[in-house]
């Protein structure tokens, strides 16, 4: 699941999270470990300009402060940026913060990856804004090798290189697992040609086996063997009966329904799913992640 509090966009935050805080990340994070769930995530945004405040609101903290912050607190879970904007900055640094990141938490990050939409946040830090589908390709050349078991790494292209300068601490990962958030052509593309993983941002149950046919497609022409991890977003849900308005597209029910449904994503092609659930409060969201961990989550898997 991608963590709540953390960003606070009106399209999916809840009431209550906006005086939530760090105590109630944790609890969140930890019971999700306990509940078994492959991963906890925090997105990236830097700034957002004040003609998309009222949307996106400006809460949005860092991905690696947070998820470092939580993989303290938490024992097994995965650590995942859905994504990094990594086009951002340059290779090297985020490197640097992605592979201390591995190294403090035992090796449990998933670096997702994506190319970012916000005009005026690359503009105020340099960034090449109209060029960002050829940096991030670039970035995640780059970043393979400079998140890899070299203290020295060597990378030459077009935009970037750097050889003879040594970072240390290594990932405690061999191989840090790139995901590719998205679900425009080019974001299809490249998770098929770079990705060891693809994240849809918003496609529907309906476009998903399309959208996977294609990025399997693309794949076996870019000659890459390697198996690729396929995820989708869930419907908003809510295990059991709610005693409130919780939206006509939230998906709720009985527990062995509630996984029945969600095993069509399975009958696609999709490996994982991400979860968000509905809820007034911080003591009711941990009760749903208990109660999926516990009830829905053994149904989803033949």
């Amino acid at each position: 699941m991608q963590l709540p509090i953390q960003s606070q966009s009106t399209m999916y935050a809840e009431a209550w999270e906006g005086e939530a805080g760090p105590e109630d990340l944790v609890e969140i994070a930890r019971t999700a470990d306990r509940a078994g769930f492959a991963y906890i995530a925090s997105c990236e945004h830097v700034a957002i300009p004040r003609r998309l405040a009222d949307a996106m609101s400006t809460v949005w903290y860092d991905p690696v402060a947070t998820l470092s912050y939580l993989a303290a607190a938490t024992e097994r879970v995965l650590l995942l940026s859905h994504v990094a904007v990594v086009g951002l900055r340059h290779p090297l640094a985020s490197a640097k913060q992605y592979a201390t990141l591995d190294h403090l938490s035992g090796g449990r990050l998933v670096l997702g990856v994506g190319a970012g939409h916000v005009q005026e946040e690359f503009a105020a830090l340099g960034a090449d804004f109209p060029g960002r589908g050829g940096v991030l390709d670039e970035t995640i050349d780059a970043l393979r090798v400079a998140l890899g078991p070299d203290e020295y790494p060597e990378f030459a292209g077009e935009r970037f290189s750097f050889s003879g300068l040594g970072q240390k601490p290594r990932p405690a990962q061999a191989r840090i697992p790139v995901w590719v958030g998205g679900s425009s052509p080019a974001a299809v593309r490249r998770a098929a040609v770079r990705g060891d993983g693809w994240l849809p941002q918003g496609d529907s149950r309906a476009k998903l086996p399309d959208q996977i046919a294609r990025l399997k497609r693309l794949r076996s022409e870019a000659g890459v063997e390697d198996p690729i991890t396929v995820g989708a977003i869930t419907e908003p849900l809510y295990v059991g009966e709610a005693s409130w308005p919780i939206g006509r597209r939230t998906l709720t029910g009985k527990p062995d329904a509630v996984a029945e449904s969600l095993r069509a994503y399975g009958a696609m092609g999709v490996d994982q799913i991400q979860v968000r659930f509905r809820s007034r409060d911080r003591a009711e969201l941990t009760d749903q992640i208990a109660a999926f961990g516990a009830e829905v989550a053994p149904h989803l898997n033949t």
